[in-house]
């Protein structure tokens, strides 16, 4: 009996926890200002061209050795 208390109490903590809980809003994407002020582009300015060619040359490589080895079984 007391293991199906502590199992059940957990469960109801753990069901009732996420509605406790509240996460702040995201920060504007133009540093607070409005829509119309700030020069950052929306998701900030990271380049994508280095890391994206390596993870397709690295992902085609996979994708032929994998094929490669299919056909050899």
């Amino acid at each position: 009996m007391k293991k199906f208390i502590k199992v059940s109490t957990l469960v109801i903590g753990l069901s009732i926890f996420p509605l406790i809980m509240f996460a702040q809003n995201p920060p504007h994407p133009n540093g607070g200002s409005g829509p119309t002020g700030g020069n950052t582009p929306v998701g900030g300015g990271a380049p994508l061209d280095g890391g994206l060619l390596t993870l397709v040359v690295l992902g085609s490589a996979y994708a032929l050795k994998n094929t490669i080895r299919f056909k050899a079984e």
